[in-house]
């Protein structure tokens, strides 16, 4: 099966386009001091039903060195992670969002807009915790057709454009196996929306 990704960008703070209230009480804050095991379980927990497998061979270390160049922002209710937004500090002061995405339990109560577009307005001002960089004139994405149904949509309404469409990018290959689930043996859970997070990797 051919995947498509979809490249999408926003080139002013003012592009970015509010959301409305999520149904449920939620505080996104950021993981100042994100350990590899959070970052796995975050990358697991959402991505494991939308076929995020790139990361999973990563040892400690890698982990490690990856987290070292992003910021992590949570979505909390209660105490317990709703969601994640990944920022990656590229060059020519652009950031990309590698991760988004919800926990399955926090699907469908409107608090996927809510939380793009609150690590898309970090990623705007991430200049302001980071000595020495330059302001973000660029914000950039990618979401590919094995990403939950709702990922394209949001995007949009949050105000992102699309700038470029590809087929078959390397790292985004589908081989007919099923998603592996938070854990192994968990399965997917069909009919989700949801998530969309880079391969790539560091």
């Amino acid at each position: 099966m051919d995947v498509t990704t979809r490249y999408l960008e926003q080139t002013s703070p003012s592009d970015l386009r509010p959301a409305r209230p999520p149904s449920i009480e939620v505080d996104v804050v950021r993981a100042e001091s994100p350990s590899p095991e959070f970052g796995r379980f975050l990358y697991t927990a959402v991505g494991g039903d939308w076929h995020w497998t790139e990361r999973l061979p990563w040892t400690w270390a890698e982990w490690a060195r990856w987290l070292e160049g992003v910021e992590i922002w949570v979505a909390h209710h209660r105490g317990s992670p709703a969601g994640y937004v990944e920022l990656a500090a590229q060059d020519d002061a652009t950031v990309e969002i590698t991760c988004f995405g919800l926990l399955p339990w926090a699907i469908g109560k409107g608090l996927g807009g809510h939380l793009l577009a609150a690590g898309t307005a970090r990623a705007w001002d991430l200049a302001d915790r980071w000595p020495g960089r330059e302001p973000t004139r660029r914000v950039w994405l990618h979401t590919c057709s094995l990403d939950g149904p709702a990922a394209l949509a949001n995007y949009l309404a949050r105000g992102f454009r699309l700038y470029d469409t590809r087929v078959n990018v390397p790292g985004d290959e589908y081989e007919g196996a099923p998603p592996p689930g938070p854990w192994p043996g968990a399965g997917p859970r069909s009919g989700v929306p949801g998530a969309s997070c880079a391969p790539g990797g560091p």
